[in-house]
């Protein structure tokens, strides 16, 4: 009588090559087909060409601009397209779905309530002049460090700092002993700054938040920026000046009015994902009406 065989237990699923037949559907039974290449499309038109690799951004984007382009074609306002893979935009396309977006979505103007809401919601953000003196350890984070055992030991660092026992000639000794930043050269000592010469999370921690005004010496956290992990100590501040309402409400109108837009687009985009086929590529897709 013959032995029935083992069943196979190798979990390879072949080479990965296309031209390749190990992992076709012949393959014996009980091993996984390599996963097949997806083609992204709108409405079983493709947005890439066959094996071309996108990042999710260019993606989604090229994605937008098909679902427009198609609602352009339904309007009326340019001809079909016959092909299988998406046309590149040219500059007369542009224009036609820039026009067709402009009456498509609508943004009324910031009511004089919204505008003076806004600027008293977020006075620090519209002061002039203000500056810190400060010094810094930055503890970056670079490709393939241990981001945990890094916050670990930039709060070590950060309890020492703001311990009864520190002394002052102890953060200068700190950032050259840690910091990766240049300025560790000069005890972590960056000078005068203001909200535009940082990082923008750290302008928004130093300048314009509510409690950005918290006082000098050691910043009792950690700020994390693009760059990494800061402890931050301020050595000395320049009260900036709080312009009157008159003087930016132009600047608050306008900015309202891009929020309002930008809100009504991101609306109009979802209707139309959600009235499509969309394949290969996550959109978020809405089917309630278009909300101002």
């Amino acid at each position: 009588m013959n032995t029935p065989r083992p069943a196979p237990t190798s979990t390879v699923t072949g080479c990965g090559s296309s031209a390749c037949q190990c992992a076709s559907p012949a393959s014996p039974a009980g091993e996984a087909a390599a996963p097949a290449f997806v083609t992204a499309a709108i409405n079983g038109i493709a947005l890439h060409e066959p094996g071309e690799h996108l990042d999710i951004g260019e993606l989604r984007e090229r994605a937008y601009g098909e679902l427009l382009r198609q609602q352009a074609v339904r309007d009326g306002l340019l001809p079909r397209h016959t092909g299988l893979i998406a046309p590149e935009p040219d500059e007369a396309m542009r224009l036609v779905l820039e026009a067709m977006v402009d009456q498509a979505v609508t943004t009324p103007e910031p009511t004089e309530d919204e505008c003076q809401r806004y600027y008293e919601a977020n006075k620090p953000q519209f002061m002039v002049g203000q500056a810190l003196h400060v010094r810094h350890i930055l503890f970056a984070v670079t490709p393939g460090v241990n981001v945990h055992a890094l916050t670990i030991h930039a709060e070590k660092a950060l309890l020492e700092l703001t311990g009864q026992q520190a002394s002052p000639e102890r953060f200068a000794r700190l950032a050259a002993e840690l910091s990766n930043c240049p300025s560790s050269q000069l005890g972590g000592d960056l000078g005068w700054i203001g909200p535009d010469d940082c990082a923008p999370e750290l302008a928004n921690e130093l300048f314009h938040q509510k409690h950005a005004q918290w006082g000098m010496g050691v910043h009792p956290r950690l700020i994390h920026t693009r760059f990494g992990f800061h402890i931050i100590e301020v050595l000395n501040r320049r009260a900036g000046k709080l312009p009157a309402y008159a003087e930016v409400r132009q600047r608050i109108a306008a900015l309202l009015a891009m929020q309002s837009r930008a809100r009504a687009l991101h609306q109009y985009i979802s209707l139309l994902a959600g009235e499509a086929l969309v394949e290969g590529v996550d959109l978020e897709a809405a089917d309630s009406p278009l909300v101002q």
